[in-house]
């Protein structure tokens, strides 16, 4: 399928539906997502907090493409193709570590956290190691956030910054720590993945468990109304914390309070760690609901902070990568229990992950037609996907020029 193929499907696309099935299933869709949205967006890596000391790595997949954050010796963080600039192989295999110096397992080339290559053995006397550095990626952070982008020119990152860091701040994920990690494979496009994250319509059945802490029937963006959320909008006032909602496309904040009755998102309604990273109001502070398009979106409560990464793998595969922050003095087995901080996202992740897989399933089906978006419950999907025809269309449009 080239260019023109893919513009026909997205123009067969009826205003307010989902997506006709080959941007779902077909190989070239899944390999042009990569080039036009992928690489040409600003992506949620991870947290400070997993790359706080010197040579601090972290090492990620971005479909088939390999991405490295590393911390320096002069404290600042970069970002690097992770592919060595011999013959190609990665320098560190996916997941978080240490290292004084970034050496290829392959023939041991050696690099500095700054990405200048210091060591290329056996090579000929006229052999420039200055035209050697590893190559670089945008990096930006917010508030502890890092976000990356793969593009030569990536788009314009002011108003996340200006907008977002308030919300954030009181979360002070300068002292926060990761509590646990997770990656869920998913047989699902990651567009499908997104679209079930993006909206609850499905949540006061398939999630019981986040039923009861969680608004599931809120309507629009968390558009809550009624004495009780106008009496948490004043309290969050009061305690000086901003709720938003700040956003552009491809980006929104929003804090909003929890069902009466809870004070934690968990299972229980109870808090799951004693040690709050935000105690203001005794730590009844609802959620900062923050996401990033294309692949993301995190709830900060007062005691954790939960990141929801879709990773593209495959046409049908995505990896759902769960991160769970905590503050840095709370002691794992005394101010909380690994199991019960992580449980209630855990099923949530569960129950999305059949959700997703039989989406897929019946996308594929000859008989699927590209159906109608609830303009309440499904908001936030339709935004989604908009973004994504216009994200789509615009690199096609580029293409072409």
């Amino acid at each position: 399928m080239d260019l023109n193929g893919i513009s026909a499907l997205l123009g067969a696309r009826p205003a307010g539906h989902s997506l006709p099935r080959g941007l779902y299933s077909d190989p070239a869709a899944f390999e042009f997502d990569m080039e036009a949205v992928f690489g040409r967006s600003w992506l949620f890596a991870g947290f400070e907090a997993e790359v706080r000391n010197p040579g601090d790595y972290l090492s990620i997949m971005i479909g088939h493409w390999p991405v490295l954050v590393v911390r320096g010796r002069d404290g600042a963080l970069r970002a690097f193709h992770n592919s060595c600039r011999h013959r190609g192989s990665i320098l560190c295999k996916p997941g978080n570590g240490n290292a004084a110096r970034l050496t290829c397992p392959y023939h041991r080339w050696t690099y500095g956290l700054d990405g200048r290559l210091l060591a290329a053995g056996r090579m000929p006397d006229d052999f420039d190691k200055g035209d050697h550095a590893l190559v670089s990626l945008h990096l930006e952070t917010v508030a502890g956030v890092i976000f990356i982008c793969l593009a030569e020119t990536p788009p314009d990152f002011s108003v996340l910054r200006l907008d977002l860091a308030p919300l954030l701040a009181p979360h002070r994920f300068d002292r926060a720590k990761v509590a646990h990690k997770s990656v869920l494979v998913e047989y699902a496009n990651w567009k499908l993945v997104m679209e079930n994250g993006r909206e609850c319509y499905h949540c006061a059945t398939g999630h019981p468990e986040l039923a009861r802490t969680f608004p599931v029937t809120a309507d629009e963006y968390f558009d809550l109304d009624g004495s009780e959320a106008r009496a948490f909008a004043a309290r969050m006032t009061d305690l000086g914390l901003p709720t938003g909602p700040v956003g552009e496309d491809w980006w929104q904040a929003v804090r909003f309070g929890l069902n009466p009755g809870n004070v934690a998102m968990t299972v229980s309604g109870d808090f799951a760690v004693s040690k709050l990273m935000c105690d203001l109001g005794g730590g009844d502070i609802g959620s900062l609901r923050w996401a990033i398009e294309p692949n993301n979106f995190c709830h900060s409560t007062s005691e954790y902070t939960f990141a929801f990464n879709a990773m593209p793998v495959a046409p049908g595969e995505t990896h759902v990568v769960s991160t769970w922050l905590v503050d840095e003095d709370a002691v794992e087995g005394v101010d909380y229990d690994v199991a019960t901080l992580t449980q209630l996202w855990t099923l949530t992740n569960l129950q999305d992950k059949e959700f997703a897989e039989n989406n897929q399933i019946g996308v594929n089906s000859p008989g699927y037609r590209p159906g109608p978006y609830s303009p309440s419950a499904e908001s936030l999907t339709l935004r989604f996907v908009d973004w994504y025809c216009a994200k789509a269309a615009d690199y096609i449009e580029r293409a072409a020029a």
